[in-house]
């Protein structure tokens, strides 16, 4: 068990979090949620120990080991890959060094054997013998090979070496398990792995996510970081958000009636307080008004953009049609059409080829061989995965930045359209070179949609955006009439989007199906 009792944590005048309360017990799943700077990643070290909070402690068994998901990939970069796994658990490490500086002394005493034997009670134990055997099996099930198992971690690429820092924190069963972001830069195939293993995982797992999909399945409890405070809540997100959507909207109507009724007792008094024969009734309205009660709502840190992505343009019957396209090195041959009501996501096991032909349709890039025929009618709006070169080197304003995509020339209009992407006030004034990742992608929502494309091509979209972000782009995607191509590692986006999935499997292997994407998993299996 691990017991958060009373922390609170300030940076200056900031209060991230005041007096938090918290168990977490063996058998649950834990998902921290929040909006970005709320303080979630902060909290996981202070249940980690690399930071003291201002007041209060985290409580936890001694005999109880704390497995933690490295951020730093290139931390083991001087080790193996089966010794960076093997590092994943420090005391079995510690003993097999102490045991080993034993045998090698020269003046091995009688003391040294009596500890001797303790450190191989003790390294028995803990799983040592099987230690080798068990990270091996570890390595081959989460898509490492044998081929892989004395490569020096410096020579793998990052998408391998999430996959080996995944499993040093998995190693040898942990009693608490904290895994921050384990998704990022993880394939379909690795995240169901890790989906089935953590609903098998008998002990305590916390994790910081912004897949929605993977806190849906995994997930037995919610924490959610806002208002200066965490609040756990049974199930998962889904029913978080449902639930906190619900009790946010009874809260406005609460108040909005308790206002109502303000008025009409203070509109009442006003206009009879000095008539005799109302004066009672004027004294009974204002005790009532005394003891009613509105609300101050507490700011969330958490804010929705509206993305709402509409067209003028309507699409005629050519639309795109793709004839042999070939890029050496990405896929060859490949052909496809585009219907009406096609939303086609892109898979690929090189995610290179995606961009490449992402690249090719916008006339960014040129294929090798093959031809790309547009419907006359078609407008596409484009974003790109890499998208510096719509701000590197540009100090202008956001609202100059944006005019230049707009026919409406006018401050409050083009203001109106950042304020939908949350930037209000000052904030629509700053320069574009100082945005971060997601401020960058944010504005280039704002950009399509002033574009006005019946066509949509995006690249990553969900890059660098939070959960409340990520969920706006969602709706977005499903409400668009028009056609889509679109490439995601968000699985809910996927599934609720896509009618259609092409899979460019390698170079010469093309797989093209209508229908959903679990759809098209289940015909793998088949």
């Amino acid at each position: 068990m691990l017991q958060v009792s009373n922390v609170t944590l300030q940076f200056g005048g900031r209060v991230l979090f005041k007096d938090v309360n918290l168990k977490f017990t063996k058998g649950n799943c834990y998902g921290i949620i929040g909006a970005n700077g709320a303080g979630k990643s902060t909290f996981l070290k202070i249940l980690t120990g690399e930071l003291e909070p201002n007041k209060g402690e985290v409580l936890r068994d001694e005999k109880e080991r704390m497995s933690v998901l490295m951020q730093n990939q290139n931390a083991y970069d001087d080790h193996t890959v089966l010794e960076t796994v093997l590092l994943g658990h420090k005391r079995l490490m510690e003993i097999a060094k102490q045991k080993e500086e034993l045998y090698n002394k020269a003046d091995f005493s009688e003391a040294d054997g009596m500890l001797a034997g303790e450190l191989e009670t003790e390294y028995a134990e803990l799983g040592g013998w099987e230690a080798d055997s068990e990270a091996k099996t570890l390595l081959k099930s989460i898509g490492i090979g044998e081929d892989c198992f004395d490569k020096m971690m410096s020579d793998m690429d990052s998408k391998q070496k999430v996959k080996v820092l995944l499993a040093q924190a998995l190693f040898l069963n942990p009693d608490i398990l904290i895994l921050d972001e384990p998704t990022n830069n993880l394939d379909f195939k690795t995240t169901r792995w890790l989906e089935e293993y953590l609903l098998n995982f008998e002990n305590t797992v916390i994790i910081v996510s912004h897949n929605r999909h993977f806190l849906n399945k995994v997930c037995t409890h919610i924490c959610d970081v806002d208002y200066g405070q965490i609040n756990m809540m049974l199930g998962n997100y889904d029913f978080w958000y449902e639930t906190n959507q619900l009790l946010q909207k009874q809260a406005k109507d609460q108040n909005k009636k308790a206002e109502q009724r303000a008025k009409e007792l203070k509109d009442f008094i006003a206009r009879f307080s000095a008539n005799a024969s109302k004066a009672k009734q004027a004294t009974s309205r204002k005790k009532e008004l005394e003891k009613l009660t509105i609300e101050d709502f507490k700011i969330s840190s958490r804010r929705y953009p509206y993305i709402d992505f509409k067209y003028e343009q309507e699409i005629g019957r050519e639309i795109l049609v793709v004839k042999n396209l070939t890029k050496k090195g990405f896929f060859e041959n490949l052909s496809f059409s585009v219907g009406r009501d096609d939303k086609i996501v892109f898979l690929a096991n090189n995610s290179l080829a995606i961009t490449k032909l992402f690249e090719i349709l916008m006339n960014k890039d040129t294929a090798d061989s093959g031809t790309i025929n547009w419907g006359k009618t078609i407008k596409v709006s484009y974003l790109p995965q890499d998208n510096r070169e719509y701000f590197e080197g540009k100090n202008e304003s956001l609202v100059d930045w944006l005019r230049q995509y707009s026919k409406e020339q006018n401050e409050t209009y083009i203001r109106s359209w950042l304020g939908r992407m949350l930037f209000s006030g000052e904030e629509a004034l700053k320069p574009v070179s100082v945005l971060s990742g997601g401020e960058k992608v944010r504005c280039m929502f704002a950009k399509m949609m002033l574009e006005s494309g019946n066509f949509i091509i995006m690249d990553e979209p969900t890059n660098h955006l939070d959960l409340e972000s990520i969920t706006a782009l969602n709706k977005g995607m499903m409400n668009f009439k028009g056609c889509m191509l679109f490439t995601t590692h968000d699985q809910e986006i996927i599934e609720t989007v896509a009618n259609r999935v092409i899979d460019i499997v390698d170079e010469h292997t093309i797989r093209d199906k209508m229908g959903t994407f679990e759809e098209y998993q289940n015909s793998l299996n088949h």
